[in-house]
């Protein structure tokens, strides 16, 4: 009874049966402190959890998933590592908890330890960990994933191989995800919608239409999410037309209306071919009221093709919705240093200190002998430090003499040239890249993953490195995969 009111919702009504129950077991008390977990009333649970005279794993395993859900990953590590006993559901939901939280290396290294005591990992299990390799690009963990999968014989259901083209494709691997999508005995929307989304960000755009084309024929209908990711391939390369047609067919085909969603990757394909006015229309046209990120798209553009009276405009726009937000204050900033406006630059971040408001820092990470290390901009506290700056100015002198020039407009403080190109050398993807070189074999491809897009200096100095090293090195920013070989890249210089 008080299962069945709780999935009910009748939330009050449940409580007060379980408060009137003559007689309780360890199944009540963990009926009502997942429920009070799922009305998001973590202080309730963590009470009754606190009182409950008998605990069991169930118990425990309630709770974690309760901060999980929450976004509390600290306060559920605190209670896994207190557990008398685990399960393989209490890793599952903790290493779960880590990725929905963003701390990635966290739950690797948890992965790591689940099977140094003694528990096997199943489905879920992978399904949970995948994503944090695909976050941080760590190919060769997620291989050894995948071969543990084949080993242990774990069922690959449409789920696992989902995950795992995923986590082929945003680790820089495009032939696995191809390879595992292709062999799929069994395909469904979610497979169909992350291999087009996969494709999208290596720029295939071909492979993206042939993939849709096909999907339809085997009588799938698209989603909302294929067409995010219909459009963010067509925005990869530019082609407006085709990204405003697949727009418009949303509603007239497929009886789907476009979401804010749709609205920000219309407003970006528009405004990074510079029809600014257009995407500016397109935002104030808008069946809802477009929220700060359709802003952002295009106060990015204006940042892009130097529209600083319409960027000025929207920027602060987004400052008044958005005061906390760091990005709007990043951009406009970078919008007056770009132009030489260093007062104005520095009046913006003035802005942000007096708000309390943080820039995220740049960070890259590289995966090199299945461990992932990460760099942030001038970062001093990392393995093998002295030898990866010392080969990073070796790597500057050596390019420069081949025709480097540093990108001085990327460099956004109003400090002198050499203090400048320090800056612009010192950026986390060229660190990684420069850690990466004494790092591994001759030959060897280099693969990084940055959180923020890769500015222009780096995109240079990566194709340049690239033909003097004779490496591949493929670098996934915030926004596509850049495939740098002998000299160029295969984002065309459009990103």
């Amino acid at each position: 009874m008080l299962a069945g009111l709780a999935k009910c919702g009748l939330f009050s009504e449940a409580r007060d049966l379980f408060d009137e129950m003559p007689e309780r077991n360890a199944a009540s008390w963990n009926t009502v402190v997942d429920m009070c977990c799922k009305m998001g009333d973590l202080r309730a649970a963590r009470n009754l959890f606190d009182e409950m005279p008998e605990r069991n794993v169930v118990s425990w395993n309630a709770m974690i998933c309760g901060y999980a859900k929450a976004g509390d990953p600290d306060s559920a590590r605190e209670l896994f590592d207190a557990m008398p006993r685990r399960d393989s559901v209490s890793w599952n939901a903790m290493i779960g908890c880590y990725v929905r939280n963003g701390r990635f290396p966290e739950a690797l290294e948890l992965f790591r330890s689940m099977q140094e005591s003694n528990v096997k990992p199943d489905e879920v299990t992978v399904v949970a960990v995948l994503p944090a390799c695909a976050h941080l690009g760590a190919l060769d963990i997620g291989r050894w994933i995948h071969a543990y999968i084949r080993k242990q014989r774990i069922k690959m259901d449409v789920h696992v191989r989902t995950a795992l083209v995923e986590m082929y494709g945003k680790c820089g691997s495009l032939e696995d995800a191809m390879r595992l999508f292709d062999h799929a005995a069994k395909k469904d929307v979610f497979l169909y919608n992350t291999i087009i989304e996969v494709l999208a960000m290596h720029g295939a755009v071909e492979k993206v239409f042939e993939v849709f084309d096909y999907m339809r024929s085997e009588g799938f209908d698209p989603n909302d999410v294929t067409f995010i990711a219909l459009l963010r391939a067509c925005n990869h390369v530019g082609l407006v037309e085709t990204g405003l047609k697949y727009f418009h067919m949303m509603n007239t085909e497929f009886r789907l209306v476009p979401k804010v969603e749709h609205y920000g990757c219309a407003v970006d394909l528009l405004g990074r071919t510079g029809r600014l006015e257009e995407a500016r229309e397109l935002i104030l046209g808008m069946p809802m009221v477009p929220p700060p990120v359709v802003w952002t798209s295009l106060l990015s553009a204006c940042v892009i093709h130097g529209n600083h009276k319409l960027g000025e405009e929207v920027a602060l726009h987004l400052i008044e919705l958005e005061p906390r937000s760091c990005a709007n204050y990043v951009m406009l900033a970078n919008m007056y240093s770009k132009a030489n406006r260093y007062e104005y630059a520095a009046k913006i971040r003035r802005m942000m200190k007096e708000n309390g408001v943080v820039k995220k820092p740049g960070c890259s990470s590289i995966e090199i002998d299945n461990r992932v290390y990460e760099f942030f901009a001038g970062d001093r506290d990392h393995p093998r430090c002295k030898e990866t700056y010392e080969m990073l100015d070796r790597m500057a002198s050596r390019l420069k003499r081949e025709g480097y020039k540093p990108c001085l407009l990327s460099a956004l403080h109003d400090v002198d040239k050499s203090g400048k190109e320090q800056a612009l050398l010192h950026h986390s993807e060229k660190l990684a890249l420069a850690f990466g070189l004494i790092s591994t074999n001759s030959g060897a491809a280099i693969r990084i993953a940055k959180n923020l897009r890769i500015c222009e200096d780096c995109h240079l100095f990566m194709k340049l490195a690239s033909n003097h090293y004779k490496r591949q090195v493929i670098v996934r920013d915030c926004n596509r995969f850049h495939h740098f070989n002998e000299g160029s890249c295969s984002c065309s210089d459009y990103w």
